[in-house]
């Protein structure tokens, strides 16, 4: 099984300081989608991992949430791809949980409901919190530049030896012609 993990906002969908509140906020980046059918069609297990704390800070309702993640799934199917599940963090930052990036608490559920050891499992994100969750678990983290990746590149700080691409699809041409 060839499992990859991808941040949401500012890897699949173009980001919002003010959060996506809707599913009418939620925009695919151009690409974002036709990377995830590449996946697909290559036998690849997508699952997305996404710290959504908008919850906690109750700028919208878990139904909203399930609306945004169904449009999601949604333009994924009808690009020809399949995003297998979304695991999410509800919690804020002064929350302290488990399960909020760059912890390694959603990751590593991720590998337990896959029965996936996720050392070199790819994950894709666009802040230094994806990058970090991923080396917390032993995967391979891989920053692209939309979203809050030009940021996350000039801060500095990167995980040793994380590959950096335009965007998801470009990781993923790399993933896919690297294999």
């Amino acid at each position: 099984m060839k499992l990859i993990i991808l941040d949401r906002d500012g890897v699949i969908n173009f980001d919002s300081d003010q959060f996506i509140k809707s599913p009418d906020e939620w925009k695919p980046i151009p690409g974002s989608l036709e990377a995830i059918a590449r996946l697909t069609r290559e036998g690849w297990r997508v699952v997305v991992a996404t710290n959504q704390s908008g919850l906690a800070r109750g700028l919208f309702e878990m139904a909203t949430l399930n609306a945004i993640h169904a449009k999601m799934h949604k333009a994924a199917a009808q690009a020809g791809g399949r995003i297998e599940a979304v695991f999410y963090c509800p919690h804020s930052a002064d929350m302290n949980c488990g399960c909020r990036k760059p912890r390694a608490g959603m990751l590593n559920e991720i590998g337990m409901r896959y029965g996936s050891d996720l050392n070199g499992v790819p994950v894709v994100g666009d802040s230094l919190r994806d990058l970090e969750a991923a080396a917390n678990v032993g995967a391979r983290p891989l920053l692209v530049k939309t979203g809050k990746g030009e940021k996350t590149l000039a801060a500095g700080g990167l995980p040793a030896s994380t590959p950096v691409f335009s965007d998801l699809g470009a990781a993923v041409e790399h993933l896919l012609t690297a294999a």
